[in-house]
């Protein structure tokens, strides 16, 4: 089956300024970080108890968004991906590609009572693209397919020679590797995991110019498919896509934040020029991920916008009978995250590019029904014509009867 995501590379590569296409991954990779608590809370749990769900409840929930087939990507430990992509064949006859994270820095090293994610980062892999490719080591060449052919590389840069120099050593191996092997990848960027490596004003700067440097030297069979890197705003998103318009910029969603902050995040990048977003812990932690990646599609595709979207979503949360994490009033807040993969204040540097303004004069209800719809002349909905109501009707009405309600 055609990938959305090879269609969608390609849409964008034809026409850079004019292609509308967007790519959403999920990333549920979070095992080669947090270990026992990546699948999050469990909602079995009773009130100030820690109770965290299974390895298994979360390959379920991978499985679940694969079915729903609304994703480009499914990001993968690369045991995940084994079980999933070769011994179970689940995007064999799907639209989504697999991907796994290929290495793993040790800024993303996150146990409880850790340290080593403090320090500047550290380049390291854990994974084999041979286990990524066909599960065991030495592939044969018609084995590579078995698996994901797609990976995440992370490099950190901390404006330090010596470091910085053995994380772009690391690097270039990898991707001689790669290309040897026929393996794509996407490069993630982090921001210094060091509150001294470089000034905050010069921050995005930074990030943009090590980007353009760091590729300068890399002939394109070996270029990664896209990038993911922390937003840092509209004239930092603008300078780096209008500096090579082939570039394809992708963000990262960091940590979960309110609705808000992830529905106007996409959103704002989308705008300025991004082309993915790759979110991992705002999926993970919603309280209805597959309706929560719905409204992601909506957003991007120019449907619904992020405050309507916000109160569309809890509308939908009521009408499944699932009590909302926080308020609604506090989901319609904007709050700065901090983007490292740790989350620690003052380690990363995070430049959203507003707040939201204005807040719905009515909270969300189950009883609103889109019996006004405007369609257009093949009778689809008008999403331009509609006023803000009919909107968020409309997109909560239908999820409310998709999820079997």
């Amino acid at each position: 089956m055609e990938k959305s995501l090879d269609r969608k590379i390609q849409s964008i590569h034809a026409d850079p300024s004019g292609s509308k296409e967007f790519i959403i991954a999920d990333a549920k990779d979070a095992d080669m970080a947090f270990g026992i608590g990546a699948p999050g809370l469990s909602p079995e749990r009773h009130d100030q108890e820690l109770k965290y769900k299974t390895l298994a409840e979360y390959r379920q929930q991978i499985r679940e968004v694969i079915q729903q087939e609304v994703v480009d990507i499914v990001l993968m430990s690369a045991s995940t991906s084994e079980k999933l992509t070769i011994d179970e064949r689940l995007f064999d006859n799907s639209p989504i590609t697999p991907a796994a994270r290929a290495n793993d820095t040790t800024d993303v090293h996150i146990p409880r009572g850790g340290k080593i994610h403090i320090p500047a980062a550290k380049p390291f892999r854990s994974a084999s693209l041979d286990h990524i490719q066909c599960g065991h080591l030495d592939c044969q060449p018609e084995e590579r397919a078995y698996g994901a052919d797609l990976g995440l590389y992370s490099v950190t840069f901390n404006n330090n020679l010596e470091d910085d120099l053995e994380t772009l050593e690391r690097y270039k191996d990898f991707r001689e590797e790669a290309e040897r092997k026929k393996f794509r990848h996407f490069l993630e960027i982090f921001d210094p995991n060091t509150s001294n490596a470089v000034a905050a004003d010069t921050a995005p700067g930074f990030i943009n110019d090590l980007i353009a440097r760091t590729l300068a030297g890399v002939a394109s069979a070996g270029r990664p498919t896209f990038l993911k890197m922390v937003y840092h705003g509209p004239r930092a998103m603008e300078e780096l896509v209008a500096y090579d318009p082939h570039l394809i910029v992708g963000i990262l969603g960091g940590s979960a934040g309110t609705t808000l902050d992830a529905f106007q995040l996409i959103y704002d990048a989308r705008k300025y020029g991004a082309r993915v977003a790759l979110f991992g812990r705002k999926i993970n932690q919603a309280e209805h991920q597959l309706a929560f990646i719905h409204f992601l599609r909506y957003l991007v595709e120019d449907k619904i916008q992020p405050v309507e979207a916000v109160n569309a979503y809890h509308g939908v949360l009521q009408e499944l009978g699932i009590k909302p994490t926080r308020s609604l009033d506090v989901d319609l807040t904007y709050q700065t995250a901090v983007m490292s993969y740790g989350g620690e204040d003052g380690k990363t540097f995070s430049f959203p590019s507003q707040k939201a303004k204005g807040k719905p004069a009515s909270k969300p209800s189950s009883k609103i029904s889109p019996t006004k719809t405007a369609t257009n002349g093949n009778g689809a909905p008008d999403f331009a014509s509609m006023n803000s109501e009919q909107r968020l009707a409309y997109h909560q009405d239908r999820l409310n009867r998709m999820f079997g309600q």
